[in-house]
């Protein structure tokens, strides 16, 4: 994901267009593309700021995004459970069926990756 343009340069190229030269000629001048020029015009009509938006789709969406508390719980009161006891009990008491590697994003998520050890070391 690129880096969002500096304030300074929004700041400059909104008092540009400001001061009646037109968008694709603000764009020629600071070297930016027309479709920047025009979204940070409608940014500051929507917001009123010339912040750039958070990038990303904010994730938290997915089947799991309901059970991450419960998926915690189970975690922190069986240790040593595997991805794929997990996936048995998510299937089992709430009806969601999903790949181990599924379970291990959102354990990644919640700062829970530990890695289990044999019984003998």
């Amino acid at each position: 994901m690129g880096k969002p343009h500096p304030i300074e340069l929004r700041e400059r190229v909104v008092a540009f267009v400001d001061e009646g030269h037109g968008h694709r000629e603000a764009a020629r001048h600071f070297r930016v593309s027309p479709k920047f020029v025009n979204e940070l015009i409608k940014l500051r009509r929507e917001t009123g700021s010339l912040k750039p938006r958070p990038q990303g789709n904010g994730g938290g969406h997915g089947k799991l995004a309901g059970v991450t508390g419960w998926i915690e719980a189970r975690v922190a009161a069986k240790g040593e459970i595997t991805l794929d006891e997990l996936a048995v009990e998510l299937a089992e008491t709430h009806g969601i069926e999903v790949h181990r590697g599924t379970i291990w994003r959102v354990l990644r998520g919640l700062g829970l990756t530990h890695e289990k050890r044999p019984a003998g070391a």
